[in-house]
């Protein structure tokens, strides 16, 4: 999977490199033609992930979807004939747009095993319903544009616009999923949240080149919206963090560790190791009752099909159970939590 996430990579910016060599007016398609290609290859991905990676993340899913999205919106509006199709491929681009930060502060967030609350993500997907709303609403209010006509450039259809009281609300929007992703970073490299140099440097990549590209857009006028490529080396970039974070996993250094421990009397733990023990166990007191009981029948060694009869829950229910159990202590499986948590009892004898 890592191996095609690469080639689609390359893939992409020789596309963007051949595609943006020609002189405008020397081939007035050429936008079009690279807008057709990026939502093409945004499909292509989604379709990918959704056949290719076997365990689905939500926000992964997400953000595969907002992309493509977008860049269907922006091809969309580049071919529209009236104005009425040109709204509307507007309003499908910013339905992604609007979401997709969101998708990516969530993801670093979760890779970099970072608390936050529960309600944080319905309150800030809310946020950005509301911000959409507001940005699709030309064609019926004048709060967004006061002002919007289509015209043709160099054989690409584009909105002229003129801005309405509301428009500076999506670019505050912007500005704070900017500010929160930066924090996000910092923070994960501060506090070695990240194993490896590499880790941190497809981090640092994917979080700021949407940065660096929107703020190259406020500077300088293109007649092509740079962030559909960007958008999708972004995913490309997650994609493969959480890829390597995942193998990272299956080959722990708790496992690792446990492994050695075997022989020897006292365990010695890496800062990376005692990250992960103190993670769990301030993650045992945000644990419900019920949380707390089948955790204690996991330590226990009892089944699912033991758990399920004793608390008289169904299969889903366990799931859901097991969904939060995994989420408050920052491991991904039943597997995981078992090695950490003889971990943390060889701590304490």
């Amino acid at each position: 999977m890592k191996k095609l996430s690469a080639n689609l990579s390359v893939f992409v910016l020789l596309a963007t490199f051949f595609s943006g060599c020609a002189k405008i007016g020397e081939k007035s398609a050429s936008p079009v033609i690279v807008y057709g290609i990026m939502a093409v290859l945004a499909i292509i991905l989604l379709l990918g992930y959704f056949c290719l990676v076997k365990k689905k993340e939500a926000w992964f899913t997400v953000l595969f979807t907002s992309v493509a999205v977008v860049n269907a919106g922006y091809f969309s509006l580049s071919v529209s004939t009236t104005l009425e199709e040109a709204l509307l491929a507007n309003r499908i681009a910013y339905l992604g747009s609007v979401f997709l930060p969101l998708s990516i502060l969530m993801i670093i967030l979760d890779v970099t095993k970072m608390r936050h609350k529960k309600w944080s993500s319905a309150l800030l997907i809310a946020l950005g319903t509301v911000v959409f709303f507001v940005a699709a609403s030309p064609g019926y209010l004048d709060i967004y544009y006061k002002e919007v006509s289509l015209k043709n450039i160099n054989g690409v259809s584009v909105l002229e616009k003129v801005y309405g009281p509301l428009h500076s609300i999506y670019l505050f929007y912007l500005l704070f999923y900017f500010a929160a992703i930066i924090a996000a970073v910092v923070h994960a490299t501060v506090k070695k949240k990240m194993f490896s140099t590499a880790q941190v440097l497809i981090l640092i990549g994917a979080a700021f080149i949407n940065i660096g590209v929107w703020f190259l857009g406020q500077l300088v006028k293109f007649d092509f919206e740079l962030l559909s490529v960007s958008y999708i080396i972004s995913e490309l970039f997650l994609l493969g963090l959480h890829l390597m974070i995942q193998e990272g996993e299956n080959k722990s250094p708790v496992t690792q560790q446990n492994a050695e421990a075997e022989n020897r009397h006292k365990i010695k733990l890496s800062k990376a190791q005692k990250e992960i023990c103190e993670y769990f166990a301030e993650g045992l007191l945000e644990l419900t009752p019920t949380e707390k009981m089948i955790y204690g029948f996991y330590v226990e060694g009892k089944t699912t099909a033991e758990i399920r009869a004793k608390l008289n829950i169904t299969e889903n229910t366990l799931k859901y159970h097991n969904k939060n159990i995994y989420s408050k202590l920052g491991v991904s499986s039943r597997k995981e939590l078992m090695e950490v948590a003889k971990l943390i009892n060889r701590l304490s004898e």
